[in-house]
């Protein structure tokens, strides 16, 4: 190897940064002028029961906790609003105990339908009409120390949606 090869090596990373790669979860493609932004409760076109509570109270926690947006309870001193249902919701067994037949992990399948709207230009800044999340939970073997994981579950599924949904919107995607 000569020594311009070795030179053309060390500076070929260099001349990438402006190529228009990023870090995933750095972007932020909201404009500027948005400041507060109102997370009205998601509706539910689904039977499973307060997952629209969760999903939402989720939602509003990470835009707290990851961006500089304020998120009011008042849409009149919002800039912006994220408008969200609950399409779908599937619990499905993964895997089964051969012994009972019973399920001894679920899959839980979400869809969501999000719009961030623009209240000021009357437009939509991000829409995504099928935003799904999958998480798996155990079901407890023993029928003596049963614990409910479900509830928990759809906790943990609505924390992990919302980083999904924030992400989405920041970036774009």
């Amino acid at each position: 190897m000569t020594r311009r090869d070795a030179l053309a090596l060390i500076a070929a990373p260099a001349l990438g940064v402006g190529c228009g790669y990023r870090v995933a979860g750095q972007a932020d493609t909201i404009p500027d002028q948005i400041q507060a932004i109102v997370v009205p409760a998601f509706e539910n076109a689904t039977t499973e029961y307060k997952l629209e509570q969760y999903v939402t109270q989720a939602v509003k926690r990470e835009f707290l906790s990851r961006t500089r947006y304020a998120v009011v309870n008042d849409e009149e001193n919002a800039d912006a609003a994220l408008l969200g249902s609950v399409v779908s919701f599937l619990a499905l067994p993964q895997n089964f105990d051969p012994v009972t037949g019973r399920a001894t992990t679920v899959m839980t399948l979400i869809r969501l339908h999000v719009t961030l709207w623009d209240r000021r230009k009357g437009q939509a800044i991000y829409q995504n009409p099928g935003l799904e999340h999958r998480e798996r939970y155990e079901v407890s073997f023993d029928p003596e120390a049963y614990f409910e994981e479900r509830q928990a579950a759809l906790l943990r599924s609505s924390q992990s949606m919302a980083r999904t949904l924030v992400s989405a919107v920041l970036e774009g995607f």
